[in-house]
């Protein structure tokens, strides 16, 4: 089992709802996010999960992902 502290349980949050609910992230959870970052860290990690959002549809849409790997959900 993982342990993740505050910070990075937010993190892995922002990076969910942006993969998932981009719409609904209202201005509470921004307020959340910036009592564990400030705003430049923010915007790195909203840059970086995007990147990494796009990247995985990028490699989906040419047929490039593992076809080798079971994920388990």
């Amino acid at each position: 089992m993982f342990h993740f502290s505050a910070s990075e349980q937010l993190a892995l949050e922002y990076a969910d709802r942006m993969a998932t609910d981009h719409h609904n992230m209202d201005d509470d959870f921004f307020d959340r996010l910036k009592t564990h970052f400030d705003d430049a860290q923010v915007l790195e990690l909203g840059m970086m999960i995007g990147q990494f959002i796009g990247f995985g549809r990028l490699l989906m849409v040419l047929d490039l992902e593992s076809k080798f790997c079971a994920i388990e959900s």
